[in-house]
């Protein structure tokens, strides 16, 4: 049974947010405690995925269950992509617009898409011309106005990168044994023995990331994808030069060989929770770009559930949204964020900065079927997070009269509801191993109310 001790209500921090207009001094030396910081008290952020593939809104010939990978899953050569990127011109862009939609709904942090697997840049890269700038009539860097809005706007810029998928690079090979050329461009470039992932790596990705740790200010996070068969020494080149520009700089394991500073749960919520840093990235519907065809919107309720989860268990919630071709976030993702943050207004005090469960049990128990398949029964409907000196617990349901907690690490000296009258305390009782809380016959208006315990010094 996974469980956190009560130590860990000593262990959070306030977030303490710090910005600067131009990048790291280089050769400063920044300890793992001091880089990780800023990044274990946010806790949610916004992942934006958006390219030149966002403008077919999903659709390609007739089908229309296409993503960021069009150019793979179409079946699309080169040629034909480059055309086809070529008129991409997304006048309805502003990069203020999109970082307000992602501060609002209470995210301090923002991932874009600097380069997807299309290899197609969403900057001015000096080292490709298969970029925004020298294909298509928009005039302009979104990635730069992206990055001078978040830092007037105190959220961390961050950029995802494709590591180890370029379809239109000569030189990426991917997969191994029975998987040779799994997700590789093979339309235009057949032969993956000829392949050489150095040559790629030298030309095009030390390069780039060059540019985007030179040219936009402070990079909160390096969000590598896919490392593919990058080699460790690669890895740990890749890992110095981000280090030798930006010290402070968070890179995800994705740079490969485990060499990056916290780890991705890609669109699901691990079943225990960690001392060690992690992230969740997850979509609203069922695509990362954009898809016109797909309506199969998650809930405000569902996504706050997931962030507390999240949070509980001592990790962070990156959420997607797909923008349109035209540059707009679509509004069932505004909707949505906007009820999220409502929710944040109230409740946030028990997301930023706090620490994972003092208990554990509710978050319940892994067991196998026969079969030998891993399930988690035993579920309870509450999640735990944790302040020095407080503990915030989340209902995911309104319990009938009393709810009842495993015995609380200290004495409890008030309980509250968040966003409650200041003045209305709650009746605590501690028998033997249980805590029980009287709580009101009616709940709170909004979704999953937040009791906070304050603890004697």
């Amino acid at each position: 049974m996974f469980r956190f001790p009560a130590i860990v209500l000593l262990l959070a921090l306030v977030f303490k947010p710090s910005f600067a207009d131009e990048p790291r001094s280089p050769n400063k030396v920044v300890d793992q405690q001091t880089r990780m910081q800023w990044f274990r008290d946010a806790k949610f952020g916004m992942f934006i995925h958006w390219g030149a593939y966002s403008q077919a809104g999903g659709e390609w010939n007739g089908e229309t269950n296409h993503h960021e990978w069009l150019q793979l899953t179409a079946k699309i050569p080169l040629a034909e992509y480059t055309e086809f990127a070529k008129s991409f011109n997304p006048t309805r862009f502003d990069a203020d617009q999109w970082v307000k939609i992602a501060k609002d709904a209470g995210m301090k942090y923002l991932v874009i898409t600097s380069k997807h697997h299309d290899g197609f840049a969403m900057y001015d890269s000096p080292s490709s011309d298969h970029d925004i700038a020298d294909l298509t009539q928009f005039n302009r860097d979104p990635l730069k106005e992206l990055a001078d809005a978040c830092h007037e706007h105190g959220v961390h810029f961050c950029v995802y990168y494709s590591l180890g998928r370029d379809w239109e690079d000569p030189d990426v090979p991917t997969g191994r044994g029975d998987k040779v050329g799994f997700r590789s461009n093979l339309i235009d470039y057949p032969n993956e023995s000829e392949k050489d992932f150095s040559l790629y790596f030298e030309r095009k990705v030390k390069p780039q990331v060059r540019e985007l740790l030179t040219g936009y200010g402070p990079i909160g996070i390096m969000w590598f994808d896919t490392y593919g068969l990058i080699t460790k020494e690669q890895s740990l080149e890749l890992k110095a030069l981000i280090r030798e520009l930006q010290p402070e700089c968070v890179i995800n394991q994705r740079i490969g060989h485990n060499l990056g500073d916290y780890k991705v749960s890609e669109q699901e919520i691990p079943a225990d929770g960690s001392y060690d840093p992690w992230e969740s990235c997850i979509t609203m519907n069922g695509h990362w770009g954009y898809n016109k065809a797909d309506d199969n919107w998650k809930s405000p309720e569902s996504m706050v559930r997931s962030l507390v989860d999240i949070v509980s268990k001592g990790g962070n919630f990156l959420l997607n949204v797909g923008p349109t071709g035209e540059g707009v976030i679509p509004e069932p993702s505004v909707q949505r964020l906007v009820a999220i943050g409502d929710w944040m207004d109230v409740n946030g005090e028990a997301i930023y900065g706090c620490g994972p469960t003092p208990f554990g049990d509710e978050l319940g128990k892994k067991v196998k079927d026969k079969s030998g398949k891993t399930r988690v029964v035993g579920k309870l409907p509450w999640r735990a997070t944790t302040k020095p000196g407080k503990i915030y617990v989340h209902l995911f349901e309104w319990p009938a009269g009393e709810l009842s907690l495993p015995a609380i690490p200290g004495t409890i000296e008030d309980a509250r509801i968040l966003g409650m009258d200041i003045n209305a305390s709650l009746e605590v009782n501690s028998i033997g191993d249980r805590t029980t809380i009287r709580l009101p016959d009616n709940r709170p208006e909004w979704a999953i109310p937040v009791i906070c315990l304050t603890l004697a010094e």
